[in-house]
């Protein structure tokens, strides 16, 4: 599979639009080539750099259960438990903790983060409430994933 967005290329700096210094939507993101057999998808956004400043990978968005038949999630994806237009999809908490997306906002000085969309291709909808955490979906999508995208961006908060 190959994901991508129209908002940034790999490794490249992700616009202040859809950070926390900015308006902090979403980007949009597309994906092709997913294998034969997919239910559902599953996207994780996570930033491990946050491990020098927060000792943690932080995470930024958790969706899930996005129908196959979906192939993109449109800018600024609504902060709501169950997004109807996404045919139902679930989001979770963050690690602020909130729901949905927040972009990136890392301490000043602490140089450049990578930012990593993970979209997983499932063999399964989850049967998984809605606020999940990251160890919830990662339990729940085990022995499920068929395939495996990624989209690295980056940001530096001056």
């Amino acid at each position: 599979m190959k994901l991508s967005s129209t908002a940034f290329g790999p490794h490249q700096a992700i616009p202040a639009k859809y950070t926390g210094e900015g308006a902090d939507i979403s980007p949009p993101l597309t994906w092709t080539g997913a294998p034969a057999g997919v239910k559902s998808y599953a996207l994780i956004c996570d930033d491990p750099d946050a491990v020098r400043v927060a000792g943690k990978v932080w995470d930024h968005w958790l969706i899930w259960n996005i129908p196959s038949n979906v192939t993109e999630l449109p800018e600024g994806v609504a902060k709501h438990d169950t997004v109807d237009t996404l045919g139902g999809a679930r989001q979770g908490m963050n690690s602020w903790p909130r729901l949905g997306y927040n972009g990136p906002m890392p301490p000043r000085g602490s140089g450049v983060h990578h930012y990593h969309f993970r979209l997983y291709a499932l063999d399964t909808m989850l049967d998984l409430p809605p606020r999940a955490n990251r160890a919830q979906l990662e339990a729940a999508m085990k022995g499920h994933v068929l395939a495996t995208a990624e989209l690295v961006g980056t940001y530096l908060r001056q």
